[in-house]
């Protein structure tokens, strides 16, 4: 367990982590409660479901994997499996709904250069951990 939490003291790492874990508390929110004119719990469970078709179990798993993995990276706890679960989060949004309009984008939406560069921030956060000032360096630690 302790090497699934070890990190080392990278500051930069810790400031990668805090901005993903802004990212996706911000549209964690939006996705679950309704925050900053987002669509809430049921409008994103209608919109992955009915307009997109995907299993109200993963649609669940998505709006949690924003809203919770945006707390967890926030206070570097767990932070690999946060930041696994935004990862899958990102490579389904490429894939599913970005990867058509190209890597900017163009008249039917928008392209997976955003959700693409989240992807990246994620997985240096899984192979490196959550780095300096994270609760799973402090257990690890230990």
């Amino acid at each position: 367990m302790k090497s699934f939490l070890r990190s080392s003291d990278d500051k930069v790492l810790a400031l990668m982590r805090l901005i993903l874990g802004f990212i996706f508390l911000g549209h964690g929110t939006q996705k679950a409660l309704g925050w900053w004119q987002g669509p809430g719990w049921h409008g994103t469970m209608q919109m992955f479901t009915a307009g997109m078709h995907i299993p109200a179990f993963f649609a669940v798993c998505a709006i949690l994997a924003e809203f919770l993995g945006g707390i967890l990276l926030l206070a570097g706890f767990l932070s690999r499996l946060a930041a696994l679960a935004i990862a899958i989060n990102m490579m389904v949004a490429i894939l599913r709904v970005h990867l058509h309009n190209g890597l900017l984008g163009g008249p039917h939406g928008a392209g997976y250069e955003y959700p693409l560069a989240l992807l990246a921030l994620a997985i240096l956060i899984i192979f490196k951990g959550g780095g300096a000032m994270s609760v799973d360096r402090a257990i690890a630690k230990e």
